[in-house]
Parts: C-alpha cells; structure tokens; sequence
C-alpha cells in the first residue's frame, strides 16, 4: 500500500558525528513506530483510523563518513550512514527532528559538523533532541547556553564545568524542553524523551498516534521527575563498588 501524497512527512536525521551508543540510538525506533509505513504493516492491529492520520516518517542516518559507510554503535553493532551532514538532502530547513544519541564524551567533532547541528538549532522550525552524551555533541556546538538541560545525572557536574552558561537539571529530571532544544538523562530515557516529544508536538504525531505508538512500544510510562534523589543514586552507586571491592578481596584470596 503507497502512502499518500496528502499524507504528513516527518523528516528525521539522527546524528552520529562520532558513532553513539546503541541504545541510544535505539529511540528512534519509538517515532518510527508511530509511522505509517510501520503501523500499516502490523497485520490489522492498527485499524483505519489510525492509519489515517499516521504521519509518513523518513529517517536519515547523518554522519562524518560518506553514504554507504559504517557508523559505529556500542556492543558490535554499525549502522549504515545514509548521509554524511553536507549532503543537501539534509541542509538545515531540510529536516524537521535532529536526534543526537550520545557518543563516548571524550569525542572529538569536525568543526563543519558542529556548525551544521548549531544551524539546525538556529531554526525555530526544527527540533533538536539529545540524548544522553549527545549533550557534549550539543553543547560543543554553542547549543547549551541559556538553556535549561539534563544530560547523564551521574556527569552533571562534569558538564556543569565543562559548559557553563546553561542551567542542569539532570540530577532530578530524566528529560526537559527549552524551546525546540530537548535533552535527557543516560541511555534509555532516551525513550521517555521521545514519547515524551512525539505526545508533545501534535503537528508531526496526532495524539491518538503518539499513544498508540507508546502502548505498542510499551514506552514513556515512566514520570519525568526521578523518583530517587541524586543522593540515593550516588549512595547506590558506591554501595556496588564497595559489593565489588568485597568480590574481588575474596577472589584474590580463592586464587
């Protein structure tokens, strides 16, 4: 079945100037899963109306390496780029969603790359999501200053030093919108961030859609404040290294 010329088109390029982490890249498969092109393939699950209104959602794989190449993920995995970011297919007032999944922070980005995400942000049209380390990608760009963001709770005030001028709240929230900038916390909030967006932005994901989708993905029921305090979370932390430090006096010691 084609998709209709009336229908919605939602174009959507996940950045990966210096590959990302699977799982948070993995998010983009919540919006397409709101797609048309998906639903209408479940098999009678999602009835007419539904369809009807389903958006047709193209997603662009952008990176540093030419089309064709490899963009490398975490836990084996690469993903083919179908666009390095000077391509004109995606120029800024080409896309409609830029999602950033995070890369190992320590990455170094090409300075053109850096200049063609902060020319997306500069458009008011366009949304920008971040997810997880994707927050050093942004705030590399110049995206963070006078913003109010996340980013991993347990890096915040790494990134407080680093990327001074925004206002963190990741130690309390998985995600947060300022303006068309969006960011979360580590790995999976990405999901919640996503679902969070699409029932957000009836424009690209009418809101029957929006639920629909998050209750076949079975996403985005979790609130956006963390129910444990940064204190807990770092006390949780250190009580697994001292578990760990325990496990390995006593191996030393079978050995």
């Amino acid at each position: 079945m084609g998709v209709p010329d009336s229908r919605k088109t939602v174009r959507l390029g996940v950045f990966m100037p210096a590959g990302a982490q699977l799982l948070d890249t993995a998010c983009v498969d919540v919006l397409a899963s709101m797609s048309y092109e998906y639903l209408s393939l479940l098999d009678g699950l999602a009835p007419p109306p539904i369809l009807n209104i389903a958006p047709s959602v193209k997603i662009f794989h952008i990176g540093s390496v030419q089309p064709g190449e490899q963009i490398g993920l975490t836990a084996g995995v690469n993903t083919k780029c179908t666009n390095h970011y000077s391509d004109a297919e995606v120029e800024p007032g080409k896309l409609d969603i830029v999602l950033i999944p995070g890369p190992d922070p320590r990455s170094t980005y090409e300075k053109a790359a850096l200049e063609w995400l902060a020319a997306h942000a500069a458009r008011p049209e366009t949304d920008i999501l971040s997810v997880c380390t994707g927050i050093f990608v942004c705030g590399e760009a110049g995206l963070l200053k006078g913003k109010t963001v996340c980013g991993p709770r347990g890096l915040q005030s790494q990134l407080k030093t680093k990327f001074e001028g925004a206002t963190w709240v990741g130690d309390s929230f998985r995600w947060i919108q300022d303006g068309n900038f969006w960011s979360c916390g580590g790995v999976t909030n990405g999901n919640d961030l996503v679902t969070a967006y699409a029932r957000q932005t009836p424009k690209y994901f009418p809101g029957p859609i929006a639920e629909f989708g998050a209750r076949i993905t079975e996403v985005g029921d979790r609130p956006q404040k963390y129910e444990v305090g940064q204190t807990m979370f770092t006390l949780g932390m250190v009580w697994q290294v001292i578990k760990a430090a325990v496990l390995s006096i006593r191996k030393g010691k079978q050995a």
